[in-house]
């Protein structure tokens, strides 16, 4: 399966039997974690807040091949893709590992992925830099086998967008 996880709608079709799952996060429900643990301790593998975040989480630990399309702000995500990437640790367990030299979560069947990440509106080169470095750090545990970072104007995401798609037309 192929996700697409967007903080704005992008003016593109997907198929209804694509294999292409798209979430405009922007029109969602989408509430904050709380910090409480249900999802590892009460519900394990299940958030206890009652929105949409449920059946995007599911989405992104069933995709083998991923795009995310985020505002950079101040060399990070923006605010509703954040949220969303918060409010995924439900695929994650309680438990720690040693991985690749590091502490890690133990992963619910999270499928290994290959990313891109389309980030828009950076400020300056230094910018870009902290996103890159938080996208290294972050993606042993956002289980990304490989990944690409491209920078890009707001004007051009639909653009990349779509070329993004026909590359994943080859495979």
């Amino acid at each position: 399966m192929k996700l697409i996880l967007s903080d704005k709608r992008l003016d593109i079709r997907v198929g209804s039997k694509s294999e292409i799952c798209y979430f405009d996060l922007s029109s969602l429900k989408i509430a904050g974690c709380m910090g409480c643990f249900g999802c590892w301790t009460r519900t394990p593998g299940r958030c206890v807040i009652r929105d949409d975040a449920p059946r995007v989480y599911s989405c992104m630990a069933a995709s083998d091949v991923v795009l995310y399309v985020s505002r950079l702000r101040y060399g990070g995500y923006d605010t509703v893709m954040k949220t969303m990437l918060e409010r995924a640790i439900p695929v994650q367990q309680a438990f720690i590992r040693i991985h690749c030299g590091e502490t890690h979560h133990v992963q619910r069947s999270v499928v290994p992925k290959r990313a891109t990440l389309l980030v828009y509106g950076a400020g300056d080169e230094e910018e870009c830099d902290i996103f890159r470095q938080l996208v290294a750090r972050n993606a042993r545990n956002m289980s990304f086998e490989s990944y690409e970072i491209v920078f890009t104007t707001e004007s051009l995401v639909d653009d990349m967008v779509r070329n993004v798609l026909q590359k994943w037309e080859k495979f």
